[in-house]
């Protein structure tokens, strides 16, 4: 018993690359974002999507909708699992002032050990999804699952599948949009597509 799993990145918000939007409120796509959640729509459609997971972020759930309309999924179902890293006071600032924090540069150069100033680790973030992931495949097996999310969480689902160590996770990108697919089984899991452009 198996569920394929499409971890799909939100769609870009304006000022993405620009500053850290983590956890803040009222970070909605752009126009550009929102042509590529209609795109992304239109890749899904051709998937018998049973159900759409999504992170609570506005990005992420304006990314979802055209997808739960695309696929007549039914309502999407909001978890806390996908939401974004908790970067506390990170959150907000560029990536500029960011740059010039000794406690941000530890966190990019040794992402095993290192926290945000809330407290979270990246393997807190992996505990997270992959947990939800297992939930999930439980309640939809044999079947197609949307989980829509934020780029270092899907990166750190990868990891696990691929078992890679969390540190690994700059070997390869999640960008905006993009379409992650991995099977889930009993017998454990393998990525079968790496950040699919719409």
């Amino acid at each position: 018993m198996t569920t394929t799993f499409f971890l799909v990145r939100h769609a870009a918000h304006d000022n993405v690359g620009c500053y850290l939007a983590g956890r803040m409120a009222g970070v909605c796509l752009g126009e550009a974002g929102k042509a590529q959640a209609s795109h992304l729509a239109e890749r899904m459609a051709r998937e018998a999507i049973a159900a759409i997971f999504c992170s609570p972020r506005e990005r992420t759930q304006e990314t979802a909708n055209p997808i739960a309309l695309a696929c007549d999924a039914g309502e999407i179902v909001i978890r806390e699992e996908l939401d974004e890293i908790d970067f506390g006071t990170w959150s907000g600032k560029t990536f500029e002032e960011l740059n010039q924090d000794a406690d941000w540069r530890a966190w990019n150069d040794q992402r095993q050990q290192a926290r945000t100033p809330s407290g979270e680790t990246m393997l807190d973030v992996q505990q997270r999804v992959v947990s939800l992931i297992e939930q999930v495949r439980g309640t939809y097996q044999n079947q197609c699952v949307a989980l829509v999310s934020h780029a270092d969480v899907i990166k750190a689902a990868v990891c696990k599948v691929l078992g890679l160590s969390l540190g690994n996770c700059f070997r390869f990108d999640i960008d905006p949009a993009s379409i992650t697919t991995v099977v889930w089984g009993d017998w454990g899991s393998k990525l079968i597509r790496l950040n699919e452009a719409a």
